[in-house]
């Protein structure tokens, strides 16, 4: 993640759980549906993540398309609509 000078630190919780998210989300589409009304994806980013076929590849799309470019303040309206659609594995995840 980190290392050399000048290089991203990635410890938004999103990031640093971005394996157990990919295999556990159950329903990815509400939480795109979610991200677009909060214009936290574009209409281009959620039809790309929409035309995946399993649960995994639509959050690995999203994780390596859309919330690449959202920056912290929407990995927190990410995290927000998690805890709103997956609260027992956000809850595990944090060790609650």
């Amino acid at each position: 993640f980190s290392g050399l000078p000048g290089t991203l630190v990635k410890n938004h919780f999103v990031d640093l759980h971005r394996t157990d998210l990919i295999q556990r989300v159950s329903e990815v589409d509400p939480i795109l549906d979610r991200l677009l009304k909060r214009r936290v994806i574009t209409d281009n980013g959620y039809s790309d993540v929409r035309s995946e076929r399993t649960k995994q590849k639509k959050m690995r799309e999203l994780f390596d398309g859309p919330l690449t470019g959202c920056g912290p303040k929407g990995k927190d309206i990410f995290l927000e609509i998690l805890k709103e659609q997956e609260p027992f594995l956000i809850r595990e995840l944090k060790g609650e």
